[in-house]
């Protein structure tokens, strides 16, 4: 009677303003998710997309296209590389009229005797990471001889045209600053984890750039596959090395300059989704922790700049607050922690609406932009509240500032390649073996092959402390849900503690070798 008594007086009150709190928060994020899928379905019904203005560039006279350096920063990435390099090296651009920057010194060597025109560029203090890398390529004295940068990160494969769709845009509209163009997966069916990572980043896409980049010329420049109007950088105060978003970071100055943005929804890029669950959890760390390190750092320029009173709340209550804050913190607060104590705080309990219906409705808004991901609406549900976890500490990070806020870990990947760059390594393979047969007998090669010890790793699972917590803790919830027959609030629970039990025990995507 005592502890009731504590309970009803004490603990159940705080749960309850919490709990209210939260759900009053995941309301006014999913009206403006709702706000943002109307946004979309009303481009697609009247066929909004950005026009280029003015005649197309000469293609008989190379001095009418514009100068365009092309930059590939990279750091570890040698299993990606290549076919970075290779696309970029085919752009389709006058020759004379476009540089490319990388940091490999042998590729950069076989493609400039293929005529390429292409340069080494290499820092030997390596500070700032990829902000580090593009402040150093942006001193060089040739830059200034360019009007655009195109960057494309390491496993990045632009089509031959990205240019030629691209570029364009700026011409006749000297306020552009960005063009963003989308990205594609060349591995997104790879396994579970790619096929609900694909499921986020459409909607990013399709639904919130787009949106944004239609309605209001501004959106987070996404750090790779855009082209920068280099007079736009130097405007906005150049690359910083001061958070981990060094693409937010100048979008966000640049915004506050006045220059505008475009994103081109129907020009995709190639690029790798991480395959295994440390190397996505790192990436979703960086991508969280970051943006609060921003919004610390500059919200008095916000405040102080010169743009309309609706850009800046637009900047601070959507862009930052409610994206970027809110959205994590109530993810986890109500739904990993409210919810399994409402099994032990009854007074609390939480209705069936919150905790069914609109996640499920919310769920099918984010699938509709993916169509063929309907299969896995529910474990993208469950997978959305089990990554909350590693956002809300990366949340929490980033804006008191903690040590793992300043953590930078490439992303690891494993060099997918699209079917084009599939058929182009069998010709190579072929090439060189009929090579070896002409130079070596087969005796010989056989020997050498024996002779030639091939490392095997072991491939491991590895074990995530928060995440078997949050599972030993729904789970009971569970067990105390079903005795009490609390009927859809113990299949919640009872599946979100599975899926935090699967996670913590690293069994799902590719394990780390």
């Amino acid at each position: 009677m005592a502890w009731l008594s504590f309970r009803v007086d004490y603990i159940a009150p705080l749960v309850i303003t919490l709990s209210n709190f939260c759900v009053v928060l995941f309301l006014i994020q999913s009206l403006d998710r709702f706000i943002l899928c109307i946004g979309c379905f009303w481009i697609k019904y009247k066929n909004l997309k950005p026009k280029i203005d003015g005649a197309a560039y000469d293609v008989e006279d190379s001095a009418s296209f514009p100068m365009v350096l092309v930059q590939i920063p990279m750091c570890n990435e040698r299993e990606v590389y290549e076919t970075s390099i290779a696309a970029a090296c085919q752009l389709d651009w006058p020759k004379d009229r476009i540089l490319i920057q990388l940091l490999i010194q042998d590729e950069v060597s076989d493609w400039r005797q293929k005529g390429v025109n292409i340069v080494y560029r290499h820092r030997l203090i390596r500070t700032g990471y990829k902000a580090g890398n593009l402040k150093s390529a942006m001193s060089c004295d040739y830059v200034k001889d360019y009007e655009f940068v195109a960057i494309f990160d390491a496993d990045f494969q632009p089509n031959s045209d990205f240019l030629k769709q691209t570029i364009p845009h700026f011409k006749g509209n000297p306020e552009l600053g960005l063009v963003q163009a989308r990205w594609s997966f060349v591995n997104k069916d790879e396994n579970l984890l790619t096929r609900l990572q694909n499921i986020n980043l459409c909607f990013h896409f399709e639904v919130e750039q787009q949106v944004n980049g239609v309605f209001l010329n501004f959106f987070g420049f996404n750090g790779t596959a855009g082209v920068w109007r280099i007079k736009a950088l130097e405007d906005s105060g150049g690359w910083l090395e001061r958070t981990t978003v060094e693409d937010m970071d100048i979008a966000v100055r640049a915004h506050l300059n006045g220059w505008k943005f475009v994103f081109l929804n129907d020009v995709k890029v190639l690029c790798e989704l991480p395959e295994s669950y440390e190397a996505y959890k790192k990436q979703q760390h960086r991508w969280h922790s970051g943006p609060m390190q921003l919004f610390r750092l500059c919200l008095p320029a916000i405040l102080t700049s010169k743009i309309s009173i609706l850009k800046k709340a637009n900047l601070i209550f959507l862009f930052f607050l409610l994206r970027k804050l809110i959205l994590p913190f109530y993810s986890f607060t109500l739904f990993c922690i409210i919810l399994p104590l409402t099994m032990f705080i009854p007074e609390s309990e939480l209705p069936i609406w919150v905790i069914c219906y609109v996640p499920i409705f919310m769920s099918l808004l984010n699938i509709l932009p993916s169509p063929k991901s309907f299969p896995f609406l529910v474990p993208y549900l469950l997978f959305e509240n089990t990554m909350s976890v590693t956002k809300f500490n990366a949340m929490v990070s980033g804006l008191f500032q903690l040590g793992s806020a300043y953590e930078w870990v490439v992303t690891k990947k494993t060099g997918r390649s699209s079917e084009s760059d599939l058929l182009a390594l069998a010709e190579r393979e072929e090439k060189m073996q009929l090579h070896r047969r002409n130079s070596e007998s087969g005796l010989e090669l056989l020997s050498k092959l024996k002779e030639e010890k091939i490392p095997v790793t072991r491939k491991r699972n590895r074990l995530y402390r928060k995440e078997l917590a949050l599972a030993f803790l729904l789970l009971t919830a569970a067990a105390r849900s079903l005795l009490s027959a609390h009927g859809v609030h113990f299949y919640f629970l009872l599946f979100q503690g599975l899926s935090f039990l699967v996670m913590g025990l690293d069994l799902i995507g590719e394990q780390v070798s």
